[in-house]
């Protein structure tokens, strides 16, 4: 999609002076870096001495060592999956190729090439994933498992041709911090693996190539950083990228400056990105694992470097896990809240590996497990790696670092985010959502979700959150999957709760706040929360699980005039639906078990089931980013206000 005239003005007004200051020096910075590219400083005595401690590789669990390898094996045949594209030409890839749409993004000056538009460049997440080089540590990791040199000469082979197809400033891999920040990490990680390899040190120290590049990168990262209304995850990513090349390639003259600098903004932005409950403040939950897996990177290497981190990094970091801790459900999966581009910080694991679940299991090596954590029972190999940089955690009768007590029982209400939990019998799950509406003013990956409910059983999406899908490139596609009809809660007079202005552009927020969370999982446990999105109305919902009847009854109202209303259940894919009138016989399989559900809609409503649905989209489900699949929309329509209460009523049977 290209942005037009209009977009500009929007997002012009949710800027502040100050950020409009900085984006006015980037601009004339970006002009300025268009002449004659800057040699890199010459540089002596280059050594890389953050290596694995002895012994390291050999924790590493057999069957995690098993998975990694053949990933690395599939990887040397040239076969790898991003975003639902399934690819076969990774033993030599074009980097600046889009496998979606087979457009090749245009060369020339960097801040030149209109990302942003699908018909000049592709899909520019297809193009940019690739060059994170994550799976050039996956690679990596294959050789220190194995000692088998041929991932280490792929390794170098692709390195060698990314550096030779990517000079500094040219082309489409120059464009977004982000990228260049994850892509520095890579490198550390690949090095740090390939030390054993005599090829190493003539692949980084030694190659003038490759110290023009890691220079470049991290000049490029201390001059335009993403500021003000854009500080969400992409500059934790920029700064933690920063930071580890620092510390890894601390080989330059401004190499303590821009250690020291990178170390701040870290600092300062994983506390502003992160509520005090330890819940990431973009309310979206694939970022909080991503700015959680950067933050420990960067510590492992702030420990491995010997360069002293604030306790507030380990603070916010260890609040984020125990938080992280409290919202999975009974099989580790987190919320499926806000948008979800797949997105890792560091990945040294094959497929099949849980990611939720090496998080949990790297939160128990660094900062201690709590008795009420849930169990990790499956292994990776990142958690050993990671783990034997960072240094030991005090865990002083449950106290963190810095003298604050941790939960002593699993917290179910994160009142500052505005997330409660509601827990029943059977591995019942319910996720009430309450909160902000996003993260700055422009809520870049917020959704108009307020007051929706997500529910699980066992670990099963009963009423689901349908995803996210897709970023650029496909508008009415993004519009879906971030409107209030695509969540589970009501619609009014046919618009959103909250008025989006572009892509990652919302300007104006619905405001939501809980009325009543009691999280009891004996008994009954109630939530209660409005918002404001639909002025002068207020969209008010009540929850309650019953423990003894395995029963969750939803009570809408709105208050204020009658007006039209729209109210969707979103069906997980697994569950089949047969309506009849207003009643929804629901069933499922898990674990080769038969399992089923009653779902009884509101009366007043008219209903109607959806499957598969795209003029315009209704009833799909994003797994992951790039990838969708039919699923079962229920939506009920009609008119509400007043005293009227629009009652809905889930019983799970045995």
């Amino acid at each position: 999609m290209t942005m037009g005239p209009g977009w500009y003005l929007r997002r012009l007004s949710r800027m502040g002076p100050q950020e409009v200051g900085g984006r006015v020096g980037d601009a004339v910075r970006r002009r300025r870096w268009r002449s004659a590219v800057p040699d890199c400083p010459p540089v002596t005595d280059a050594r890389f001495t953050a290596v694995l401690p002895a012994g390291t590789v050999a924790a590493v669990p057999p069957d995690a060592a098993k998975r990694l390898v053949a990933e690395a094996d599939r990887l040397m045949d040239g076969h790898a999956e991003f975003f639902g594209e399934v690819r076969d030409d990774l033993a030599a890839p074009d980097w600046w190729r889009d496998p979606r749409t087979g457009r090749r993004a245009p060369a020339g000056y960097a801040f030149d090439v209109p990302y942003r538009s699908e018909d000049a460049v592709g899909d520019i997440k297809q193009i940019w994933e690739l060059s994170r080089h994550q799976y050039l540590t996956v690679l990596a990791a294959a050789y220190a498992v194995t000692g088998n040199e041929r991932y280490a000469e792929r390794v170098a082979e692709h390195l060698r041709s990314w550096w030779a197809a990517n000079p500094p400033l040219r082309g489409v891999h120059w464009i977004s911090g982000i990228e260049l920040g994850i892509r520095l990490l890579s490198w550390v990680w690949v090095r740090r693996l390939l030390d054993g390899w005599p090829g190493a040190t003539g692949l980084f120290e030694e190659n003038p190539v490759a110290l023009h590049q890691i220079w470049h990168h991290q000049r490029w990262l201390a001059a335009f950083p993403s500021r003000g209304s854009s500080a969400n995850n992409h500059v934790v990513a920029e700064a933690a990228g920063q930071f580890a090349a620092a510390c890894a390639f601390g080989w330059f003259p401004s190499s303590t400056r821009w250690r020291s600098a990178a170390l701040r903004s870290l600092e300062r932005h994983l506390r502003a990105n992160t509520f005090p409950s330890g819940l990431n403040r973009e309310l979206a939950t694939e970022y909080h694992g991503l700015v959680l897996e950067l933050g420990l990177a960067a510590v492992a290497e702030a420990d491995a470097a010997a360069v002293p981190v604030p306790a507030s990094v380990r603070l916010v970091l260890l609040r984020m896990t125990d938080a992280l801790a409290a919202v999975v459900d009974n099989r580790l999966r987190p919320p499926r809240q806000g948008d979800a581009d797949d997105g890792h910080g560091l990945v040294l694991d094959g497929a099949g590996t849980d990611r939720w679940g090496s998080l949990l299991a790297t939160g128990d090596a660094v900062f201690g497990r709590l008795p009420w954590w849930p169990v990790v029972t499956g292994t990776d190999v990142r958690t050993p790696l990671l783990a034997a940089l960072v240094r030991p955690y005090a865990r002083n009768a449950g106290a963190d670092e810095g003298g604050v007590t941790r939960p002593a029982d699993r917290p179910a209400h994160f009142a500052d985010a505005g997330l409660t939990v509601l827990r029943g019998p059977e591995e019942i799950w319910c996720r009430c959502d309450g909160g902000p509406h996003g993260f700055l003013s422009i809520a870049a990956h917020a959704h108009a979700d307020a007051l929706s409910v997500e529910v699980r059983h066992d670990g099963v999406d009963v009423l689901a959150d349908p995803g996210t899908f897709c970023y650029h490139g496909q508008p009415e596609w993004r519009q879906y999957f971030r409107s209030t009809p695509g969540h589970n809660t009501l619609q009014v007079d046919g618009g959103d709760q909250s008025v989006s202005g572009g892509p990652f552009l919302w300007t104006r927020h619905a405001r939501s706040r809980v009325l009543v969370a009691d999280t009891s999982e004996e008994g009954v446990a109630r939530w209660s929360a409005e918002h404001d999105g639909y002025r002068p109305s207020v969209h008010r919902r009540r929850v309650e699980l019953t423990a003894a009847t395995r029963e969750l009854r939803i009570v809408d109202e709105l208050r204020g005039p009658r007006r039209a209303v729209r109210l969707a259940f979103h069906l997980g894919p697994a569950v089949t639906a047969d309506l009849t009138g207003n009643r929804a016989a629901l069933t499922w399989t898990r674990d080769d078990a038969d399992r089923s559900a009653v779902l009884d809609l509101p009366g007043g409503l008219v209903w109607s089931a959806h499957r598969g649905e795209s003029d315009p989209p209704l009833g799909w489900y994003s797994a992951g980013f790039g990838r969708k699949e039919p699923a079962t929309t229920l939506v009920g329509t009609g008119f509400a206000g007043g005293a009227q209460e629009l009652t809905t009523v889930l019983r799970f049977r045995g």
